[in-house]
């Protein structure tokens, strides 16, 4: 049997929307559903894609499926796919054209206190002082 190769979808949310949605900034915890939603299907992740508004037909998401290396797109969830793309009802299509499978994980999203808000904002707003969030 031949792997099902995956590329994950994460939004790249500003960091001001930290305090009214932690799940839509935190991109390490996006992939990370993804990740598990992946292995759970003996799934191989193979591609983690981060952008925020991207169009449908952009060739970024397309030259991995053209390549013959991605069978299938999987994002956390619906709000996260309708944040990374500017249409998530025309990129459903387009992969449905394609013949490209999309998924949405639909795993429980974590909990965020004030402490792992913290945790994300201090990883988020530090990467050029060399942090990297571990």
């Amino acid at each position: 049997m031949e792997d099902v190769r995956v590329a994950t979808i994460a939004s790249l949310t500003p960091l001001e929307e930290l305090d009214a949605d932690p799940f839509l900034v935190d991109t390490r915890s996006q992939h990370a559903m993804c990740e598990r939603w992946a292995a759970d299907k003996g799934y191989v992740v193979i591609r983690q894609l981060l952008f925020y508004g991207l169009p449908p037909d952009h060739r970024m998401l397309w030259a991995d499926v053209e390549a013959g290396a991605v069978d299938l797109f999987v994002a956390p969830n619906a709000r996260v796919l309708e944040r990374a793309v500017t249409s998530a009802r025309e990129f459903s299509a387009e992969c449905e054209r394609r013949g490209v499978r999309l998924e949405t994980a639909g795993l429980d999203e974590p909990a965020y206190d004030a402490t792992k808000k913290a945790y994300v904002h201090r990883r988020l707003s530090m990467p050029t002082a060399g942090y990297d969030g571990c």
